[in-house]
Order: C-alpha cells, then sequence, then structure tokens
C-alpha cells in the first residue's frame, strides 16, 4: 500500500508497510492529521557509525593500555625471581657458614685409630678441608646417616656450569660418610652444595711454634688449636649491583687428640679435685 505525499516538500519516497503501521498504533498522528511522512530525497536511512580512522585510533590505544599492562607484569615477576634468587643466596651463605662451625667444633681425634681421624688441608685452586667430627642431628643429609653421627667430613671447593646461564663458577661442596666405611659412588658424584658462585676458599690454622696462621698443616694427626677460614661470595658476577661478600669467622677447637695410652684396657684418669676457695675471716 502507497501513501501519496500531500504536498510537494513531501518528496518522493515515503514510508510504507509495517513501519506505517506502528507509528499508527502508537498514536504517533492526531486523528484527522494526514499521514504521510515523507523522508529527504538521495539520504540514507542507516544509523550513525564510527570512521575508519575512529576505528585505528581505538586500536592503537587499546594496544598501549594491553602492551603498558604487559610490561607492568614482567616487572613485577622479573622482581620476584631476583628476590627470591637473592633470598635463596642469602640462605646458602648462612648455612655454609654455620655447617663449617658445627663441624669444626665438633672434630674428633684419636691417636690409636689415626687413620680414621686424620686432620688435611689444602689450599690453591682446589681448596679443600678433612676431618672426623660427631656432627648434630640436624646437619645436612642426617636422615641418611642418621645412625652414624660420627662422620668423615671433606669441604671442597669445585668448579661447575651453570645449567641456566651455561657460565663457569665454583660451588662449595660438603662430602660425608660414616668414618669406618668407605664413601659411595653416590656420594661422591652428587655432592651436597652448601653455596653457589664462591670465588675462593681458604683455610688458616694457628701454628703454636711459629705464633702465627699457616695456610698449611703437615701434622696430619694432630689437631689446630685454632682454625680460621674465609670465604668470598659472588665471584661470578664482576658488576656493581653484585658486589663481593667476604665472611671470615675463626674458631676454638674444644678438643684435642687423644693420645693412645689413654686408650688402653682398664686405664683410668685421676683427677685431682680443685684448692678450696681461701676463707675470709671478719
Amino acid at each position: 500500500m502507497k501513501i501519496a505525499a500531500t504536498s510537494p516538500r513531501d518528496g518522493a519516497n515515503l514510508i510504507r508497510g509495517p513501519s506505517l503501521r506502528f507509528l499508527e498504533r502508537a498514536n504517533y498522528f492526531s486523528p484527522g492529521q494526514t499521514r504521510a511522512i515523507a523522508c529527504r530525497p538521495g539520504k540514507s536511512s542507516r544509523g550513525p557509525a564510527f570512521t575508519l580512522i575512529e576505528v585505528m585510533v581505538s586500536m592503537v590505544i587499546f594496544t598501549l593500555v594491553v602492551a603498558a599492562i604487559y610490561s607492568t607484569w614482567y616487572l613485577i615477576l622479573r622482581a620476584t625471581r631476583v628476590g627470591q634468587a637473592a633470598a635463596a643466596q642469602a640462605q646458602r651463605q648462612r648455612i655454609s657458614v654455620q655447617t663449617l662451625d658445627e663441624a669444626l667444633t665438633a672434630i674428633q681425634s684419636f691417636q690409636a685409630s689415626m687413620q680414621y681421624y686424620t686432620f688435611s688441608l689444602q689450599n690453591g685452586d682446589s681448596p679443600s678441608l678433612g676431618f672426623t667430627a660427631r656432627v648434630p642431628d640436624d646437619f645436612p643429609r642426617g636422615k641418611r646417616y642418621g645412625y652414624f653421627p660420627v662422620r668423615r667430613v671433606i669441604f671442597s671447593l669445585e668448579p661447575v656450569t651453570d645449567l641456566v646461564t651455561h657460565k663457569s663458577q665454583n660451588d662449595l661442596v660438603l662430602r660425608q660418610h660414616p668414618y669406618l666405611t668407605p664413601m659411595d659412588k653416590d656420594e661422591q658424584e652428587t655432592p651436597y652444595v652448601l653455596a653457589r658462585d664462591v670465588q675462593s676458599f681458604k683455610v688458616q690454622c694457628w701454628d703454636t711454634n711459629s705464633q702465627q696462621w699457616s695456610s698449611e698443616w703437615d701434622d696430619t694427626n694432630d689437631i689446630p688449636s685454632e682454625i680460621r677460614f674465609t670465604i668470598v661470595f659472588g665471584g661470578a658476577k664482576k658488576d656493581a649491583s653484585n658486589p663481593d661478600l667476604s665472611i671470615t669467622r675463626l674458631v676454638s677447637i674444644p678438643s684435642q687428640t687423644m693420645p693412645s695410652w689413654a686408650q688402653a684396657p682398664g686405664h683410668t684418669f685421676v683427677t685431682t679435685p680443685p684448692p678450696p676457695p681461701p676463707q675470709v675471716h671478719l
């Protein structure tokens, strides 16, 4: 059905069909009003839309927002990894120094069985320190050797290659075994790593004859009275943000080598009681 225009201004294109019926039902026209709606000739009836430039600007803004979110997330993730690595390194440094202290203060030596209680020291390019001690229960790998507290412990500095960075570095490692049994293959190949990225490990003993510190100890059947060790951490990273950390500890050995005559069967120690304190007369 066509609706004729009532005036020349109405134009040639008219709304017809369902659209007109909708307007009639909505009482858009008053009674007696001409029910003809003219459309402007040559104009499209489409709704508003975005131009190509507006769409491109929107995409650029969206890309910048996503890039900012990703960069922030990446910085947070990187800072978390660096913080965790620094915390783990500090923990290893503390454990390495504490382990050396505990082992040296628990050192033992018996002259009658000196083949099990030798004290070995080596400095230089491949430093190592070995002795026999009665270690505490919380000593590293204590569950593996829990029933054998008296063990032969060996601390050494060994070069390794980092599997992540593929850089060569030195690790301070610990090997141990019960003093009456040889070291097994697993302990020899996979030692306990006390600290990574160690630049140097130096041990000195107090020589009572020369009254000075010595880097060599030829008397393997005797225990020095004092031991001083120095560990320098951070040897593989040479930059200002990762300076080297040097820790030096002085350990007084509380024990001495037990002479062979003291291990003879039936031998008893005779001790003299201390003198009484002086009396003060008022």
